[in-house]
C-alpha cells in the first residue's frame, strides 16, 4: 500500500485485498529471503518449509535460545508436524558476555541437530536484512522474559507485512495479541508474584508449534 506512511487511511484498502494476493506477495518476499540465505550460507532452505524468524539484539533476557533449548523435541515436532527452518540474526553488545553466550548456543545446536531442522545465523545484521526477514518469514518469534521488553518493534514491522507473531505477553504484544488471529501468546501473562518461567514458556512454545501453528 504505497503512501500509507503519509496517509494511514490508505491502509483501509487492505480489507479489499484478496487472500490469494496477500499470499502471493508473501511468497515473493519469502523466496527473496530464502535465496539470499542459501546464496550466502549454502544451507539448502526450501521455499515451502515453515520458516521462523528471530532477529534483534542478542541478549540473555530476550532468550534467543528458548526455541532450541530442547533440540530433540524440536526435531520431533519437525518430524510430526512438518519441516521447520529457523533464521536468526542480530548482534550482542561487545561487553554483553551473556548475550554472546546465547549466540554460541545457537551455533552449538546448529552443529548437533544434523540438518533435521535447518538453522542459519545471518551475520552482519543491518536494516536491509531486517527488512527481508520481517517480510519473508512465516512466523516472527519473540521470547523476552516478562516484564523486560519495552516494545518489540521488529514484531510490529512483521505485522505490517502480514506475518503473525509468536511471543511472550510483553511489550507491544500485550495489546497486539489476538490469539489465533494476529498470532499466538507464549506462556501466561506476568502476575505480581510470578516472573516468567523458562520451563512453562518452553513447553507452551513447543505445544503450540506442534498442535496449532505448523500443521497444515
Amino acid at each position: 500500500m504505497p503512501g500509507w506512511r503519509s496517509d494511514p487511511y490508505i491502509l483501509r484498502a487492505t480489507f479489499s485485498v484478496g487472500k490469494h494476493e496477500v499470499w502471493a506477495a508473501h511468497m515473493e518476499a519469502k523466496k527473496k529471503l530464502i535465496d539470499f540465505v542459501n546464496e550466502q550460507y549454502n544451507v539448502g532452505m526450501n521455499y515451502n518449509d515453515f520458516t521462523i524468524g528471530f532477529a534483534r539484539r542478542q541478549t540473555a533476557y530476550k532468550r534467543p535460545d528458548l526455541l532450541i533449548s530442547d533440540p530433540n523435541r524440536l526435531m520431533n515436532i519437525a518430524e510430526k508436524a512438518g519441516p521447520i527452518q529457523i533464521i536468526y540474526a542480530g548482534k550482542a553488545h561487545p561487553k554483553d558476555e551473556s548475550g554472546k553466550d546465547t549466540i554460541k548456543k545457537v551455533f552449538e545446536v546448529m552443529k548437533t541437530i544434523n540438518g533435521k531442522v535447518k538453522i542459519v545465523f545471518i551475520q552482519n545484521y543491518d536494516m536491509s536484512i531486517g527488512k527481508m526477514m520481517t517480510a519473508g518469514v512465516d512466523l516472527w518469534l519473540n521470547t523476552p522474559r516478562r516484564p523486560k521488553e519495552a516494545s518489540g518493534t521488529s514484531g510490529m514491522k512483521a505485522a505490517h507485512n502480514g506475518v503473525p507473531q509468536f511471543s511472550t505477553l510483553d511489550g507491544w504484544w500485550l495489546e497486539g495479541c489476538v490469539e489465533n488471529i494476529t498470532g499466538w501468546a507464549i506462556g501466561p501473562e506476568k502476575t505480581e508474584d510470578k516472573a516468567s518461567d523458562d520451563e512453562i514458556d518452553r513447553n507452551d512454545l513447543y505445544n503450540k508449534l506442534e498442535t496449532w501453528i505448523i500443521p497444515k
